[in-house]
């Protein structure tokens, strides 16, 4: 039986004082409304309206119960109306996850300029080097770096591509002197980045060789986030792999130097993962259409400022020799 719709129909029923009526605003048979309130009555064991061939009139328990069927279905109509604006309007809380080193040089950014649009949207925002499982941590949207992702039922989107590159401080290049193939790392302090999407003790290079690849047994530091590591290439402890997003600032005013300049590090791509396509709430719509409009050109003017950096230190080299 279904309670709420009898509930309605009673409601229908005492309001316009007819059965006939009642069919009419609810768009069904007068059959079907009679039939309705006789299974709600039976259902509560009392009766709730007095019926002749000429009037209807409600009972002391229908007068009772008509109040809390009203102020039910209001509830219901309120919740409704919440549900259909929340898919068809960007508002509430957000609750996202995304690897460390994306939130802090690509999402919070995304995140600030977003809401200059979506002002209603507030955002709950948690940094982790892993996939979540989206269901169970109650996450909206979740951001990564993959090579690819793994089956799930939940929708990607990607975002676009980056890779990473190798680093050092200047003063390390001049007391150390500075590697120019994946074998030369063999004699120099390699600092390991831990993350999901490289492997931590064997490194490959997509060069012009093709892929080459050099297993680090041993490492004077290792850190699990990509600024952490920056902080430590910066400060002349070694060699390190940095996600371009994370050294191109270095890179720019000089506390960075690219090494191995042929190579890079293995393309990852960035997705966004939310749970369904379908009857997607609104702020998760417009949040997602966001990102795919601007991270991609993001990730494409870090590429154009580190072809800058490389041309420009090769004229500088140029100038040294001549």
């Amino acid at each position: 039986m279904d309670t709420l719709q009898n509930m309605r129909a009673f409601s229908y029923v005492a309001e316009t004082g007819s059965f006939t009526a009642a069919a009419v605003q609810l768009d069904t048979a007068t059959a079907n409304v009679s039939r309705s309130v006789t299974h709600l009555e039976a259902h509560l064991q009392t009766r709730l309206l007095n019926r002749t061939t000429r009037r209807l009139a409600l009972t002391e328990a229908g007068k009772r119960y008509l109040v809390r069927c009203q102020q039910i279905l209001a509830y219901v109509e309120e919740a409704e109306a919440e549900a259909s604006d929340a898919y068809a309007r960007p508002a509430g809380q957000l609750k996202v996850h995304t690897m460390t080193g994306i939130g802090q040089h690509l999402v919070i950014d995304a995140i600030a300029r977003y809401r200059t649009t979506y002002p209603d949207v507030t955002f709950d925002l948690t940094m982790a080097n892993r996939v979540p499982d989206m269901l169970d941590e109650g996450y909206d949207v979740s951001i990564v770096l993959a090579s690819e992702l793994p089956d799930s039922g939940f929708v990607s989107q990607r975002l676009g591509i980056t890779y990473s590159i190798v680093c050092a401080s200047p003063a390390y290049v001049k007391a150390n002197g500075c590697a120019q193939k994946p074998s030369d790392l063999l004699n120099h302090a390699c600092l390991r980045l831990v993350s999901p999407a490289i492997p931590l003790e064997k490194w490959a290079f997509d060069g012009p060789n093709g892929q080459e690849m050099v297993t680090i047994n041993s490492s004077p530091f290792q850190v699990n986030t990509a600024d952490a590591m920056k902080a430590a290439i910066t400060s002349g402890m070694g060699i390190g792999i940095l996600p371009l997003y994370a050294a191109i600032d270095g890179l720019r005013n000089g506390t960075l130097v690219r090494v191995m300049p042929k190579y890079r590090s293995q393309e990852l791509n960035l997705y966004a993962i939310y749970p369904s396509r379908q009857y997607l709430d609104a702020k998760i719509k417009t949040w997602v259409e966001y990102l795919r409009g601007s991270l991609p050109e993001l990730l494409a003017v870090h590429q154009t400022e580190l072809a800058a950096y490389e041309l420009s230190s090769s004229l500088a080299g140029a100038q040294i020799t001549i």
